[in-house]
């Protein structure tokens, strides 16, 4: 019993030393950080992660390690900060996910925060980036959180950055502001004749990622507000925006059949951006079942009943309407592929 005693007093006077111990290095790092010594603040922030994390105390070292990068920031220390965010990364990695959906939530807006307040030219920026989103795959399925891709995604728009930020866009499920975005990035740097591009290749991009709900909502803003649209509405005076349109109603009813026969009386249209055979094939493989080898083989023609009925039905208006455009087809999108 005494040495149970003993062993208790010692265990206690070796937390109530190290607490000391974190106190001191916590009063000096305050005056280091006051004083404009931020490496030696820096390398204490440091110090402290490895005790919190040897001891599990995650809560304290995320609180101390999100103060911590948002001080030196404000102090134009941008490389040491990123530092402490990708410590903070990798202690919510060693804590894991936590059973509150509220307190996982919390660190998605924070570290959107701190990206934001760094400086583009940051080495470690997209180091960071990279991790956290790895990191939201744990709240949000394998392509990350859709409110860190939103936020990622304006921080790369606000500093011009449009390929990345597209690709942001692209994956934060929501589909009205990635049609508003295609529709500025469209009028910008589009030429008239690659006005339907921008569109099919997002939406083939988010079929590709089986977010289908995603995909009609930018196809729906876009074709509803894109002022250099030749027709808002069904049916389109571009062929390719009439493509989607039926691509969306097959999925509905998913028709093998009325997919491969849309494949094959698009064909020279898709032709246009070599990605979009890619895209089609996936699609053909997520929403119709078909097999992955045989994606890319001859198609069947329009034969039967739908063949007919789909022939009679698209017959006359997009052959005038490529004469109508009376543009050059265009270059291929320059927007980058998601692969």
């Amino acid at each position: 019993m005494a040495a149970a005693e003993t062993g208790a007093v010692a265990s206690g006077s070796a937390v109530s030393s190290g607490q000391r111990g974190v106190s001191r290095v916590l009063a000096k790092l305050s005056q280091s950080l006051a004083g404009g010594e931020f490496y030696e603040a820096h390398m204490m922030y440091r110090t402290l992660y490895f005790r919190y994390t040897a001891q599990k105390r995650y809560e304290d070292c995320l609180d101390l390690l999100f103060d911590g990068a948002q001080q030196l920031i404000a102090k134009e220390q941008e490389s040491s900060a990123a530092d402490l965010c990708l410590l903070l990364v990798d202690t919510l990695e060693k804590r894991g996910p936590q059973a509150e959906d509220t307190d996982n939530f919390l660190w998605v807006p924070r570290l959107g925060a701190l990206i934001r307040g760094l400086n583009a030219a940051t080495v470690e920026r997209e180091t960071l980036i990279q991790r956290t989103i790895k990191w939201s795959t744990t709240l949000h399925g394998q392509y990350g959180h859709p409110v860190l891709h939103k936020l990622i995604a304006h921080v790369f728009w606000t500093e011009g950055n449009i390929e990345s930020a597209r690709h942001h866009y692209l994956l934060c499920q929501d589909g009205s502001l990635c049609g508003r975005v295609l529709i500025e990035i469209s009028q910008s740097r589009g030429f008239q004749g690659e006005v339907d591009l921008f569109l099919v290749q997002a939406v083939l991009q988010q079929l590709s990622l089986k977010d289908r709900k995603t995909a009609e909502d930018t196809f729906t803003e876009y074709t509803r507000y894109h002022t250099k649209l030749l027709r808002n509405e069904f049916p389109y005076k571009e062929p390719l925006v009439n493509f989607l349109y039926f691509l969306f109603r097959l999925i509905d009813a998913k028709s093998v059949a009325g997919f491969r026969a849309l494949r094959k009386l698009y064909d020279p249209s898709l032709k246009r951006d070599t990605s979009f055979l890619k895209y089609v094939a996936k699609i053909g493989v997520i929403y119709f079942d078909e097999q992955p080898e045989a994606a890319h083989a001859g198609l069947p023609g329009l034969g039967g009943m739908f063949g007919g009925i789909f022939n009679r039905l698209m017959a006359g208006f997009d052959e005038d309407d490529t004469e109508d455009q009376g543009a050059p087809e265009g270059r291929q999108s320059v927007n980058n592929e998601l692969d």
